[in-house]
């Protein structure tokens, strides 16, 4: 229970549908404030007392469980050494993979829970078989599954997602809230990282890793303006580049390539952004495994659309072309497969091939 809307809805349902329900808050923040700034931010002391307002409410036991120093490791330490590196990690999706649903999962099973149930708006649908799978929430605005594409069968096995099963709006969520006495009925939604709670990325990673001043060269190698750490840009970025010398054309120019062995931050136009194949890697499947080369539809990020394509996975690598070039992709950001509304799979990106290569 996050002490926002959707886990207290989530907790309530669960409780009417017949199932012994403990709420469980997690401390995720070392040094936690003690309230939010508006909608950005998670974690302060406020969201926690929220929460054990909502579990009195509902009627459920209630407990705050420290894991700051596991997400410190395993996803603060992960996001900023993958900005380091030159790639733009998702936060959500390694939040999701290594803390609720393994550290937070393993502890639940420990105490003999069955199951951890969240506020995500996603689907879990039972075959015949008893198998289970994964697919996109009934209402597609509000759609989360993308940053559970990281689950496999055995946390599938162990998950509920009571928001997702039915055809409901935020506004009906907030309205069942307010029906149920909840408080939280309409308190923002939190967005952006939510470990960053002013939204400053850059900032936020310049404290850790310091300025390391460098250039930004166009696509011929010419220099075109400087920057203080490759680490503040991602792959796409147009805006806050500060170029001193505009394009022969007077185009907006646009982020193609960022080194870190060079410190180095390539630009170019929009065109060159053109990605026609990717290979990504540590795909992790929410079911059985593809045998082969498949057609699905991909989703390259959290509220991106949908594409067409071929993926063949090798091993730990997962290999895809698209019939249609697509802008924005940037190692380090998951792509997840989806068959119909069904999600196969995601796998983290490593490489791309571009349709008009950067010299």
């Amino acid at each position: 229970m996050s002490g926002g809307v959707d886990s207290a809805v989530a907790a309530a349902r669960a409780v009417e549908a017949g199932h012994d329900v403990t709420g469980v808050h997690l401390a995720l923040s070392e040094n936690p404030k003690s309230f939010r700034t508006g909608a950005r931010g998670c974690c302060t002391i406020e969201d926690s007392r929220d929460a054990r307002r909502a579990a009195d409410v509902i009627g459920i036991p209630f407990y705050v469980w420290d894991l700051a120093e596991r997400f410190r490791e395993d996803v603060v330490a992960d996001f900023v050494a993958e900005y380091e590196a030159g790639r733009t990690p998702n936060p959500c999706l390694r939040c999701n993979e290594k803390i609720k649903f393994a550290a937070l999962l393993d502890k639940a099973l420990a105490l003999g829970f069955d199951a951890v149930c969240t506020g995500h708006y996603a689907r879990i649908v039972v075959r015949p078989d008893g198998t289970r799978e994964l697919h996109r929430a009934s209402d597609q605005a509000k759609d989360q599954s993308y940053v559970l594409g990281v689950l496999d069968r055995r946390q599938l096995a162990h998950a509920l997602f009571p928001l997702g099963d039915t055809v409901t709006t935020k506004d009906e969520i907030r309205a069942e809230a307010e029906r149920r006495g909840l408080a939280v009925a309409r308190k923002p939604d939190s967005h952006d990282i939510c470990f960053i709670a002013d939204g400053d990325t850059r900032g936020f990673l310049a404290r850790r890793l310091g300025t390391t001043p460098g250039d930004i060269v166009d696509e011929s190698g010419n220099r075109v303006g400087t920057h203080q750490g490759a680490y503040g840009f991602t792959v796409g970025q147009r805006k806050g580049l500060r170029l001193g010398t505009p394009a022969p054309d007077g185009k907006p120019r646009y982020v193609l390539d960022i080194s870190p062995v060079d410190n180095t931050v390539t630009v170019g136009p929009a065109a060159s952004l053109d990605v026609t194949a990717l290979t990504a890697i540590r795909p992790r499947w929410c079911g059985t495994p593809p045998e082969g080369p498949g057609s699905y539809t991909a989703q390259l990020r959290a509220h991106g659309d949908e594409r067409e394509v071929h993926a063949t996975p090798d091993g730990d690598r997962l290999h895809v072309t698209f019939p249609t070039p697509v802008r924005g992709v940037a190692p380090g950001q998951a792509i997840v497969l989806y068959d119909g509304t069904r999600v196969v799979g995601s796998a983290t990106i490593a490489s791309t091939v571009r349709a008009q290569a950067a010299v």
